[in-house]
């Protein structure tokens, strides 16, 4: 079987949920008139397949878990959202009045994020975007993307990013999960053969699949908060406060060392 073309495979995904919710623009359909669900396929480097509905990167706070609401009252000044998908968070920031940026590599999400009124956002890498003159006192890092520092290897170039764009005094407010509670015997004993390799337990190597495209394989962090910790040693940063009442969900805010 040949290997699936590389795309946007997050952009399709949110612009196919986007027209089931709205009704507004061409819809997947199950050969009629019914809609068929949009569902993100997960490819873990061991076989295992997931797959979940997209339909829930376009919530409503009203339909949001009790820690994002938590973390938005931890925000101030300027936001950088990083991965801001189709503007979840960010739009609802615009709401209440506070300067917010949106961040994404997909092309796709970024132009769902405009469409639903998301007015100030950046399609680029962090790495890039660091060289920017723009200079943020928030950033967000929600929808479990504390993910997005991958590893132990990348996690400083990441937050050295962060920095580069610092105000003194800016806090990042992360969303993250410690995998180590899980039984599930195809998990724990991924988690093994990920230590055995030399890398953390729950470092995911992934790629996302829609309909005939595919992403590149990346690496995606589930970390605990000891190993937070760990990663921010030596790098311009110092965890500050983690909430932990949505376990094994958890919101860290970690501060830029003055």
């Amino acid at each position: 079987m040949d290997e699936p073309p590389i795309g946007d495979v997050f952009g399709e995904m949110i612009r196919d949920a986007f027209a089931v919710r709205t009704g507004v623009g061409p819809r997947p359909l199950a050969g009629g008139r019914v809609p068929r669900p949009v569902i993100e396929v997960i490819e873990r480097d061991d076989g295992l397949i997931n797959g979940a509905p997209v339909d829930h990167y376009l919530d409503e706070p009203s339909e949001w878990q009790p820690h994002d609401h938590r973390a938005l009252r931890l925000i101030r000044g300027h936001v950088l959202d990083i991965g801001v998908g189709a503007g979840r968070t960010a739009i609802e920031i615009q709401r209440r009045g506070m300067p917010v940026t949106g961040l994404d590599t997909s092309r796709g999400a970024i132009e769902i994020a405009r469409r639903r009124g998301l007015r100030d956002t950046v399609l680029n890498t962090i790495d890039a975007y660091a060289s920017a003159p723009a200079r943020y006192d928030t950033f967000l890092l929600l929808g479990n993307n504390l993910g997005l520092i991958e590893s132990r290897e990348r996690a400083p170039i990441f937050l050295d990013a962060l920095a580069r764009l610092a105000n003194p005094g800016a806090r990042i407010i992360a969303q993250g999960t410690d995998p180590y509670g899980t039984t599930d015997p195809v998990h724990v004993s991924y988690q093994r053969r990920n230590q055995d390799r030399g890398r953390l337990g729950g470092q995911l190597r992934l790629r996302l699949r829609y309909r005939l495209l595919a992403t590149e394989w990346f690496d995606y962090l589930n970390c605990s908060v000891a190993e937070l910790a760990e990663l921010l040693d030596g790098t311009r940063w110092r965890l500050k406060s983690v909430d932990e009442q949505d376990r094994p969900y958890y919101v860290a805010v970690m501060e830029l060392i003055a």
